[in-house]
């Protein structure tokens, strides 16, 4: 497909509707975030993506755009549900429900640097990481599993792994309604058993923050952030489970397309009717997988506070935790209407507006907490939903990947990575510094660009920035 790109605005960008769009692509960057169009497929992929059954509105691609499986990560599409929408797994990605979550800790930097390095320690010997690597909770058996897989978070808290106020303070209240267990395959389950409460690899992190920049005092204020404030950020999803999850209904769904009368030019896009048998089995063992991943960050959080109360005597609150790998069925305008949209959003973080009816009743006047985190050595950012924001209520996820983990691994050495964290005064726990390497900073955009871009698109305002005192990494 010739991709067609014209200037939409100093911000953003338009792919023309041509052959089989059904609808327009949206780049929600400026050109020095853009991908390479000779190069890079990312761009394609939001043009292929406007090719789905139902798909309203837009193609929309966030500022960290880079190329994945089907989707763009960084790709927001909306699909309606009694139009003869679709749901694409490639929408989602392998990592189902992957996302963040921050903890506010009741200490500031000055009074954590001299306990620092004994706390990166009992992290670094307490947080399970790396591929194939166990899990903090040791299962009973499968029955246990399942009950995971329909409470998720709430399940966790019940168990004695955090706290009531943990709940008011995730997505969905700590778990996904719909989630159906009978629709998640037996290598899922088996891939998933060992494995909850671990972070995983590649760009997976437990990170030890302190606030750096308030730009909205009154959101600050409200979120409990202040400058100095120490938080903890944990980026994690849901393991072998969710991955097997995708491979196992991509499979069904590219075998009934021709059925339903489908075609996509890609066949990393196997889609399947919202409201047919394969799109509810979908959703129902996504939202299992999403709730793997929201008990999987409680018990992180978990474990964490526990070492932060033994060490500093601070505990730790939860602010916010949202994912970033998602589909859900939500209302948004339609043809002078609300309509129910199948959103997805693959690497893009749902940022709902202040008095939205979802948000719990302390952060509604502000909006919905949004977390970018960058790279080891760089800023993230905390953002809030804004009003207006025409990608769904959907903005970036972070700094996004201009490398691949090859040429990272070509431009970066151990000893050049050390010094420079170092030199940042980043401590760095890693599980291997091979691994580490893909994740060098110069192998990601400017985070500070991307946040300044989403801002631009009315996607989301700037609340603070964090700094990053010490990181572990898988």
């Amino acid at each position: 497909m010739d991709i067609r790109l014209v200037t939409d605005g100093p911000w953003r960008f338009r792919i023309e509707q041509i052959g089989a769009m059904r609808v327009p692509g949206v780049v929600l960057a400026p050109r020095e975030l853009l991908p390479d169009e000779s190069g890079d497929q990312a761009l394609q992929q939001v043009a292929h993506v406007a090719t789905l059954p139902g798909i309203v509105r837009a193609s929309y691609a966030m500022p960290d755009i880079h190329w994945g499986y089907g989707f763009p990560i960084g790709g927001v599409a909306a699909t309606e549900v009694a139009g003869g929408g679709v749901i694409s797994p490639g929408g989602v990605g392998f990592d189902i429900s992957c996302g963040v979550r921050l903890l506010t800790a009741h200490v500031d930097r000055t009074a954590l640097l001299h306990r620092l390095p004994a706390l990166m320690d009992r992290l670094d010997g307490l947080i399970p990481r790396g591929l194939g690597r166990g899990g903090l909770w040791h299962l009973t058996g499968r029955s246990q599993l399942q009950e995971i897989l329909r409470g998720g978070a709430r399940y966790a808290v019940e168990q004695g792994h955090g706290v009531p106020r943990d709940l008011e303070r995730c997505e969905d209240y700590g778990a996904v309604g719909d989630a159906d267990p009978t629709q998640v395959g037996e290598r899922a389950l088996d891939r998933g058993t060992g494995q909850v409460g671990s972070l995983g690899s590649a760009n997976h992190f437990l990170e030890i923050q302190a606030v750096d920049t308030v730009y909205d005092e009154a959101c600050a204020r409200a979120f409990g952030l202040y400058p100095g404030l120490v938080c903890v950020m944990i980026h994690c999803g849901s393991r072998g489970l969710g991955h097997q999850i995708c491979s196992d209904h991509v499979r069904a769904m590219d075998a009934v397309m021709r059925r339903y009368g489908i075609h996509v030019p890609d066949p990393q896009l196997a889609c399947a009717p919202v409201d047919s048998a394969e799109g509810r089995a979908y959703l129902g063992a996504m939202a299992a997988a999403a709730n793997y991943a929201r008990a999987n960050r409680q018990l992180l959080a978990d474990a964490a506070r526990r070492a932060f109360l033994q060490l500093t005597g601070s505990g730790l609150d939860l602010l916010y935790d949202v994912s970033h790998n998602l589909a859900k069925l939500e209302t948004h305008p339609h043809d002078s209407a609300r309509a129910l949209l199948c959103v997805h959003r693959k690497g893009a973080t749902r940022a709902l507006p202040p008095g939205h009816a979802d948000l719990p009743d302390a952060l509604r006047r502000f909006g919905q907490p949004v977390f970018v985190p960058g790279t080891m050595g760089t800023a993230s950012y905390v953002m809030t939903g804004s009003t207006g924001n025409r990608a769904f209520d959907s903005c970036c996820h972070g700094a996004g990947r201009v490398w691949s983990r090859h040429r990272a691994h070509r431009e970066t050495s151990v000893r050049q990575l050390r010094h420079e964290l170092a030199g940042a005064g980043v401590a760095v726990r890693p599980a291997s510094w091979r691994s580490v390497i893909e994740e060098a900073p110069e192998a990601y955009k400017d985070v500070d660009a991307v946040v300044r871009a989403s801002e631009h698109n009315d996607m989301g305002r700037l609340v603070a920035r964090l700094v990053p005192l010490g990181v572990l990494k898988g």
